[in-house]
């Protein structure tokens, strides 16, 4: 019986892992790196109701509803702000900024919802509010990007689209944490739109997210989630996403950014509260992704592995052969979301997906707790 050679497994391992990786790469973020905005012969124009929930935003309220309430949208539009038990100067603010801009309508609420956890039944209330059928979702932490933002996002509907996806960025602030945040927001930014391009949407992000309100009554709202914290974004648009009624915005104009955490300890429970809801997507989606997150996980301690126990040059073949399409598709897709200068860092960033990866993934079986986000 011949003996085991555990160097060639390691190679044949890390060259199994590598193909896998490159596939997605080919296949979804491709989409992205290849994506042109589509040119229409007649641009639509719905009214649009803008969306956004707030608890205790009084500082957020005030430096960024303004940019959407100048808005350069010829049609008709409304802001909801649904006020939602405030115990700061929010409610202040907005009478102040209700006497400028009379598109904006402030739901005030005094009681807390019982039995109905995180933001669904503010955002419900809101909802329920809205005067127009196309919901533009953001955040108070949120600005677009532009004042063409609800523009852009709204004409991405044709006959059969419920449901339009966007890229919700942060700011750029100096420092290694502004970049790993950043990093990791584009690098799920660049696997949800990408899914949605093959046909395949998985979730969609509240600080930049479209959608019919005839959807949201037609599912019930979020009846089927209220038990969740989290989720009315990303679990709502796994639930109702399909082929036929996806759409995908990636234009510079159509991007919301906000401030991002300027801790480890904020970003940290900022992240854990988010992967509490990937446990409740769908089968093929948790194939999907899970089978990209474990090799990228096992990526870079393949390759160490290999180098050392195999010959080393096949080895700088096979990580060379995932390295030039990644760089390509990496360069080519920041540079479409407007984070081109993560470029030159990727190599770095994607190494430290894997500690990412060893620091999140416990938040995956973790019990969510009961918190507004």
């Amino acid at each position: 019986m011949p003996s085991i050679h555990w160097g060639e497994i390691l190679f044949y391992a890390f060259a199994a892992v590598t193909i896998i990786q490159v596939f997605y790469y080919t296949w979804f973020f491709s989409r992205i790196a290849f994506y042109k905005i589509k040119e229409k012969k007649q641009t639509q124009q719905h009214p649009v109701s803008v969306i956004i929930c707030a608890r205790d935003e009084d500082e957020n309220l005030a430096r960024n509803l303004p940019g959407v309430l100048v808005q350069s949208y010829p049609s008709t539009y409304e802001v909801v702000v649904v006020n939602d038990n405030s115990l700061d100067d929010s409610k202040y603010i907005l009478q102040e900024l209700k006497k400028t801009f009379k598109s904006l309508n402030v739901v005030e609420l005094t009681q807390e919802a019982k039995l109905i956890a995180g933001k669904k039944y503010p955002l419900s209330i809101g909802i329920k509010e809205s005067k127009y059928e196309i919901l533009l979702l953001t955040d108070a932490d949120c600005v677009p990007s532009s004042e063409h933002w609800i523009e852009k996002m709204q004409n991405a509907y044709s006959d059969e689209t419920e449901i339009v996806l966007g890229y919700g960025a942060y700011h750029k602030k100096k420092g290694l944490l502004n970049k790993l945040i950043r990093f990791e927001t584009f690098h799920t930014a660049l696997q949800y739109l990408s899914y949605a391009l093959a046909g395949i949407p998985y979730m969609g992000v509240g600080r930049n997210l479209c959608y019919k309100k005839g959807l949201f009554f037609k599912n019930k709202g979020f009846s089927s989630i209220n038990h969740i914290p989290s989720g009315d974004d990303d679990l709502f648009i796994n639930k109702t996403g399909n082929k036929k009624n996806t759409a995908v915005v990636i234009d510079p104009d159509a991007i919301t950014r906000s401030v991002p955490k300027t801790t480890w300890n904020g970003w940290l429970r900022q992240k854990s509260r988010h992967y509490t809801t990937a446990k409740y997507y769908k089968p093929k989606h948790k194939f999907l992704l899970g089978l990209y997150f474990a090799t990228q996980f096992i990526y870079y301690p393949l390759f160490a592995a290999a180098i050392i126990f195999f010959d080393w040059k096949w080895v700088l073949v096979a990580f060379g052969f995932r390295f030039l399409i990644q760089a390509f598709m990496l360069y080519k897709s920041m540079k479409k979301m407007g984070e081109k200068d993560l470029w030159p860092w990727f190599v770095f960033l994607d190494m430290w997906m894997f500690f990412y990866y060893l620091i999140f993934a416990p938040a995956l079986w973790k019990k969510p707790k009961q918190h507004w986000s």
